[in-house]
């Protein structure tokens, strides 16, 4: 991995811990997430005039990859969902690792199977399985009281899912960006990979909203959060897009996806902090093992 691309990684697993810690504090819904994403997306709207050629080049370009644009929305919205159902029923502590993990093995395995990008080297595939180990740890209140139901539990349940959905976006979305790269001028890059951003945004948005609107709930949800939660959710939203935004021109910085989304896993040993210091959660000793296992993996995936 190189080093603009570790250090865009290190900047976006810090901005990606605080906004799920902001996130977790507002016990989010699905509409939640619908209205932070959605108002996200807005911090990035500007891109449009910058792109050369104007509106007709944008139509484009989203022309280009508009099956991905489709894909990656369903993802997304899969992911934000999910996530919110898991953060309801358990600690930051817990499924903020294991969601941020999971996806490491899902996406090595896929772009193995799939044969996307460069072979992935022996020492980056230990420090995978390290770091899906230290995610196995992470849900055990305690050695003694090991038990498959542990991996049960509503929040692992819904924690997972959001990495399915993880794995599932980071995959289109690499692909996505290797077939804009070559349609624009280098000078266009950055710009056109926030372009990217913002329409990925505006279809998971789209995908969000299908689901939520049509139910009583949702809509009673989203109207709470427009008139006692939207600059909460504002600043979730600009979390997210900094964080992914980052992300993005990182994965036009290495030979295989699967280099980005294990070593993103930095934010896992932020983010598990995060809930036992600041939301006062249980600090089981098998906590800070499954993240020192994690982190550990982190550190063979950027040497590997």
């Amino acid at each position: 991995m190189t080093l603009p691309a570790a250090l865009l990684l290190i900047f976006s697993a810090g901005v990606h811990a605080a906004w799920n810690l902001l996130g977790k504090r507002e016990n989010p819904s699905p509409a939640f997430m619908l209205a932070a994403n959605t108002l996200g997306c807005i911090c990035l709207l500007p891109v449009l005039f910058l792109v050369k050629g104007g509106l007709r080049e944008v139509f484009s370009l989203a022309r280009l990859v508009w099956f991905q644009l489709v894909i990656t929305g369903i993802a997304q919205a899969l992911y934000y969902t999910a996530l919110a159902r898991a953060y309801r029923a358990g600690d930051l502590s817990v499924v903020y690792p294991l969601a941020r993990a999971t996806p490491v093995l899902f996406v090595a395995l896929l772009t193995r199977w799939l044969g996307l990008g460069e072979p992935v080297e022996r020492l980056a595939v230990l420090g995978m399985l390290l770091v899906v180990a230290g995610c196995l740890v992470l849900p055990i209140p305690g050695f003694a009281a090991f038990h498959w139901r542990n991996y049960t539990q509503p929040a692992c349940l819904w924690a997972l899912a959001a990495a399915v959905g993880m794995a599932g976006y980071s995959l289109v979305d690499s692909q996505a960006i290797n077939l804009l790269r070559p349609a624009v001028d280098a000078s266009q890059i950055t710009i056109v990979t926030a372009l990217y951003a913002l329409l990925e945004g505006l279809s998971a948005s789209l995908c969000l909203a299908l689901v939520i609107l049509p139910l009583r709930s949702g809509r009673r949800d989203l109207a709470r959060i427009r008139a006692n939660g939207w600059r909460q959710a504002a600043l979730v939203g600009v979390g997210i897009y900094l964080a992914y935004t980052l992300v993005l021109l990182a994965m036009g910085l290495v030979t295989n996806v699967s280099y980005v989304v294990a070593f993103r896993q930095l934010s896992i040993p932020l983010g598990a902090l995060l809930g036992v210091t600041v939301l006062k959660e249980p600090p089981h000793l098998p906590k800070f093992i499954g993240v020192g296992l994690v982190f550990a993996g982190l550190i063979l995936v950027g040497l590997g």
